[in-house]
């Protein structure tokens, strides 16, 4: 499951609650621009949580600098006792605040670098077009775990191959499309990275309001994702397939929607926000009445 960080706090611990005993594997937190960022949720959720792993994703390297999210990182993973994984993703919208990356993909390499030197305490440094970590440069406190896993998030194919070479997983965020994966997969050759799909994901009785309110959720995110698939062959001004992008309808059909993914060869899926009428709601719907289609 993953969530938006639109939510009071005590709304996390519930949430949390509430995936975990049903039986969700991951609860990841995303990290959209202008939102609240992700570690506080995810650290709430840590503290009443034993089993379900947690993480963001993803954090940006070129708005969160390595050496913050490698602190982050090593924070989240003591309080959740060893339950952490940490996501990176070049990010969107990014000209907002006046940056443009010129060479993301070689940012994402160095900050995948340092966030790694840091927490295994390797005093070797980062010397990095983008970043850099000077020799000697340690934490001054011992991380829990010198590795944590990582995931990627990307729709390029360079991004894609590198990250088979570095990343336990690869998310394609946003995607809800099957006919995607094989060919993400066919990027990745022969790592064994584990590919990841999420999306905008809404759950009512009433499939039709379900739809609509899906299209609405999804609309800000199709601006940057609908062109990158590369099975759809979209032309200029076509209207992209709006199951292709996001989950929705009835319990009866997101479980469906859930297993094809699988079927596709998914490895995980991530149900989205806004999940229902409300996160707290379409929550509570997935577990009660999605998941146990699932099992």
């Amino acid at each position: 499951m993953g969530l938006l960080t639109d939510q009071p706090p005590e709304a996390y611990e519930q949430i949390a609650r509430e995936a975990e005993e049903a039986g969700i594997d991951v609860l990841s937190v995303f990290h959209d621009l202008l939102y609240q960022p992700a570690i506080g949720p995810l650290l709430l959720m840590a503290r009443v949580t034993e089993q379900v792993r947690l993480g963001p994703a993803a954090l940006n390297p070129f708005t969160l600098h390595p050496y913050e999210i490698a602190g982050q990182t090593a924070m989240l993973d003591l309080v959740s006792r060893g339950r952490a994984y940490v996501g990176l993703v070049r990010g969107a919208w990014l000209e907002r605040l006046g940056l443009v990356e010129r060479d993301a993909l070689r940012g994402l390499q160095e900050a995948v670098s340092i966030v790694r030197a840091l927490l295994a305490r390797d005093a070797a440094g980062v010397r990095g077009s983008r970043f850099t970590l000077e020799p000697g440069t340690l934490l001054a406190y011992e991380p829990l775990r010198a590795e944590v896993p990582l995931l990627v998030g990307t729709w390029g194919r360079r991004t894609a191959a590198w990250a088979g070479t570095v990343a336990d997983e690869l998310k394609l965020g946003g995607s809800a499309n099957p006919d995607l994966i094989p060919v993400v997969r066919s990027w990745l050759g022969s790592s064994p990275a584990r590919i990841v799909v999420g999306c905008v994901t809404v759950v009512d009785e009433d499939a039709a309001w379900a739809r609509e309110r899906a299209r609405a959720a999804v609309g800000p995110y199709l601006d940057v994702v609908a062109r990158l698939d590369p099975t759809l062959g979209l032309q200029e001004g076509e209207e992209p397939p709006l199951e292709r992008f996001a989950i929705f309808g009835t319990p009866e059909q997101v479980a469906a929607r859930v297993v094809a993914l699988w079927e596709a060869g998914a490895d995980r899926v991530e149900l989205g926000t806004p999940q229902g009428r409300t996160t707290p709601e379409g929550v509570r719907l997935i577990c009660e009445r999605v998941l146990p289609l699932l099992r």
